[in-house]
């Protein structure tokens, strides 16, 4: 009988409930510590032996039936609470939008992502190396010992008396790292982008800060018709299908024979303007096939393997891509400059 009282207070309670905290107060009231439902497990040990069975299942039953209709409150309650607040948070979608104003993408990082896009569609890896080189790596095994005066022309940032940490002066090292790596046995087909420094002047065309991309390609049987045709993929999908190239003989210690590469001029199809000068044709590019001494230096036999290397400056793909003419507005956080190439393609 008692069981059946509390049945039908429950009942009542839970219908004249008003909010969750007077629903709260409830189920203290039946399954709290000292509630009516938790007193009745208590009393079980006062039943005969053999009622004890019903009677815990009608206790079972009391709290099932106490659970069901206090979850149902509660979502009830909860509902309310949320459509309230959607209410009261309703955003008037009629009224005038706000103009946020948003930068535009790095015009380098643009750049160097549609070199990436094509070198990794000849099946090309991107690579990245550490900015602090030492020197072994960044000189000495590309072919360029100490006292070597092709270095002047690369004159970097170093670190400590002996000269033996650097700041990079071309990304060449992570060419280094990958073939040792390699350990004379993979070929290699990769690009490393990246942040490279030279003690230079501040101008219009110089910077002690600047981008390159380089490439390198080691295997069997390559030559300089191999490296034409990667850079003729290269240089008409970032200047147009109509651009030519050409060759003409230049020194890298690091490769032989060396080659400097032209673009036909994409801006006067070589007849001949101030982007090139009048010539007709733009320098774009140093390149070559990797010397003997390199390839060994980093573990290849050179009468097995040969390969071929390039590299772009950044900075001066950017502004002849979309006609800068000073390569400090690649640097500046001025909002204005990059805007105007938000839109390139």
């Amino acid at each position: 009988m008692e069981i059946e009282m509390i049945k039908v207070s429950i009942k009542k309670d839970i219908e004249n409930c008003n909010n969750q905290a007077e629903l709260n107060d409830i189920r203290v009231k039946y399954i709290g510590k000292k509630g009516l439902i938790t007193d009745l497990n208590s009393k079980i040990r006062e039943v005969a032996n053999e009622e004890k069975k019903e009677y815990g299942m009608k206790v079972n039953e009391i709290r099932t039936y106490f659970n069901t209709l206090f979850e149902d409150k509660y979502k009830k309650f909860e509902e309310e609470k949320l459509n309230e607040k959607l209410k009261s948070e309703k955003i008037d979608i009629t009224m005038p939008s706000v103009n946020i104003e948003v930068g535009a993408p790095s015009i380098l990082e643009k750049l160097v992502e549609d070199v990436e896009d094509v070198c990794m569609s000849m099946g090309y890896d991107v690579i990245d190396g550490p900015e602090i080189e030492l020197d072994k790596y960044n000189f000495e095994m590309l072919n360029l010992p100490k006292g070597h005066p092709a270095r002047d022309a690369q004159d970097t940032f170093y670190f400590d008396e002996a000269e033996e940490h650097l700041l990079r002066s071309q990304t060449s090292p992570v060419q280094v790292r990958t073939m040792l790596e390699g350990k004379g046995e993979k070929p290699v087909r990769m690009i490393c982008p990246g942040k490279t420094y030279r003690r230079d002047d501040d101008d219009a065309t110089h910077s002690h800060q600047f981008t390159q991309i380089e490439g390198l390609v080691v295997d069997k049987n390559i030559s300089l018709t191999d490296l034409k045709g990667t850079i003729e993929v290269i240089v008409r999908r970032l200047f147009g299908e109509d651009v030519e190239v050409r060759f003409r003989p230049s020194y890298y210690p690091f490769t032989e024979p060396s080659v400097e590469i032209d673009i036909s001029c994409f801006n006067c199809n070589g007849k001949g303007c101030n982007v090139c000068k009048e010539s007709g044709w733009i320098t774009v590019c140093g390149a070559g096939i990797v010397h003997p001494n390199v390839l060994k230096m980093s573990g290849y036999d050179p009468k097995v393997w040969s390969g071929f290397a390039f590299g772009f400056g950044a900075e001066r793909l950017a502004m002849l891509k979309y006609g800068i003419d000073d390569c400090r507005v690649f640097y500046n956080n001025d909002l204005r400059e990059s805007k105007e190439f938000d839109r390139v393609d």
